[in-house]
């Protein structure tokens, strides 16, 4: 098991262990809708912290400086922690906390949105203020790539030739990813199995090689995955 083991040690992932099951932005994008003539023009971005909020906003009001609001909301925290938003001069609770609910009502975390209104010369009102801000964030949501942030353990698995076939088998029966892989005088699978499923995984590893596998369990990782592609965040 040595030879898998370097494996391990040459990958140097990332040990973190951060919630499980939420939704994160993994890629900003823009969304626009026109109400009345008036432009609402939702740009979103993936932030860590709140001076990264705070930054991409400012870096927004200069972009459209030309605008007359750039209204924003933005969220931090697995537990949605830190909840900050603005009307900029809107009327009241017509805009940022619309925006806002958008975010908490689809339980995205760790993101900012700005909506930049153009206005066109015809008053909304507040319903129409607020459906318009709900509906940009929407778009620009939609033109984002939101993804699941999970937890996993990553396993060492080393087999021999003869259970070869067997252990891919499984593996890809179960959607289970491998993140390396090495073919020496033995077989070393690097794996990621979501820590719900690390039981039984690892009991049918065992049964479909009668007991000739090894195994090694190794760190918890977040990871998600996007267009079949295994992404460690």
């Amino acid at each position: 098991m040595y030879h898998c083991k370097k494996m391990l040690r040459k990958k140097g992932i990332n040990r973190r262990i951060m919630a499980q099951g939420i939704k994160i932005l993994y890629e900003g994008g823009v969304g626009e809708l026109e109400e009345k003539k008036s432009r609402f023009i939702a740009t979103t971005l993936p932030i860590s912290s709140q001076e990264e909020a705070l930054e991409f906003i400012e870096k927004t009001k200069k972009q459209y400086w030309d605008a007359r609001h750039n209204c924003y909301a933005y969220v931090l925290g697995d537990h949605h922690e830190i909840q900050r938003f603005s009307d900029d001069g809107e009327p009241g609770g017509t805009a940022g906390k619309p925006m806002l609910d958008v975010l908490l009502g689809e339980n995205i975390h760790n993101m900012v949105v700005v909506v930049t209104r153009y206005f066109g010369g015809t008053l909304l009102g507040t319903g129409g203020l607020v459906r318009a801000y709900s509906g940009a964030v929407k778009e620009g949501l939609a033109n984002s790539v939101i993804i699941e942030k999970q937890q996993g353990r990553q396993l060492l698995l080393q087999t021999n030739y003869s259970d070869l076939g067997k252990v891919q088998y499984l593996l890809m029966n179960n959607s289970i990813p491998i993140l390396s892989e090495d073919y020496g005088a033995d077989v070393c699978f690097e794996v990621l199995v979501p820590l719900e499923s690390e039981k039984n995984i690892t009991e049918l590893l065992v049964d479909g090689t009668n007991g000739r596998i090894e195994i090694i369990q190794s760190d918890i990782l977040d990871f998600s995955v996007h267009k079949k592609e295994v992404l460690l965040l």
